[in-house]
């Protein structure tokens, strides 16, 4: 069963199991406004509060075509502090369930930090990742002057960030910001066969391991925390006595 609701700049389709996210404005690129940001929360808000697995991608042949230009040069040091690119991808982050953006095409600029905010990211052969904001008079303020390094490195980051270069899918792929590249007329169906994989798997272990593996530094306390929850679990319980059962066949 799946339920679809239409936004002003998103489709979403709710399923039992996932929630599908398409960024759908067409006649902008899909570029980020105040409008989808805003929508987006809504998404967050509802994920929060029913943790299932997003699936994030663009209309047509490209991700997001960065942020609105228009809207970004009427906005000045207020709207600067109140991040708010920035807080929506940190909320996207810290979603409890995983994340993964399939990008076909351009993503540039905000578009290319929202897709970093994911968990995981697919790609097609023609899928390119951009930072041009210092071309514009700005930084990458949305999480690429940290994310982005931690996700490739340092010395591609600069490449990225300073130098102006931009990461097609093969590069993408040998630095490790995506995990694969597949066919354009196959994104989808391979994202969601991923997230096929993740709904087999135990949704409260899947939220313990993304917790404790986004937590700064050596943290074996909080290992042995979330094991712990989990090890009281009849979810636990009854997968491991599932799997003991299979072998005695």
């Amino acid at each position: 069963m799946s339920a679809r609701q239409d936004f002003g700049t998103l489709l979403v389709d709710r399923r039992e199991d996932r929630v599908v996210v398409e960024l759908h404005r067409p006649e902008a690129r899909n570029a980020i406004n105040a409008r989808m940001i805003a929508e987006l929360h809504e998404v967050c808000a509802e994920i929060e509060a029913d943790p299932r697995p997003l699936l994030l991608t663009g209309h047509g042949n490209v991700f997001a075509g960065g942020a609105d230009i228009a809207e970004l040069r009427e906005r000045g040091r207020e709207e600067a502090m109140a991040g708010i690119n920035s807080r929506l991808f940190e909320r996207l982050h810290r979603l409890p369930a995983p994340t993964v953006a399939a990008v076909d095409g351009w993503a540039l600029g905000g578009g290319a930090e929202l897709s970093y905010a994911c968990d995981i990211r697919l790609a097609t052969p023609t899928a390119v990742f951009a930072q041009p904001e210092p071309g514009l008079g700005i930084i990458a303020g949305a999480g690429a002057c940290w994310r982005l390094r931690e996700l490739v490195g340092a010395s591609v980051a600069k490449q990225v960030l300073l130098g102006g270069f931009r990461l097609d899918a093969e590069a993408a792929l040998r630095h490790g910001l995506v995990a694969e590249i597949v066919p354009a007329g196959e994104l989808r169906a391979s994202a969601h066969a991923l997230l096929d994989r993740m709904a087999a798997s135990s949704a409260p272990a899947l939220r313990m391991t993304k917790l404790v593996l986004d937590a700064d530094g050596a943290h074996p306390l909080a290992d042995d925390m979330a094991q712990a929850v989990l090890f009281e679990s009849a979810d636990k319980h009854d997968r491991m006595t599932r799997f003991l059962e299979r072998k005695k066949r």
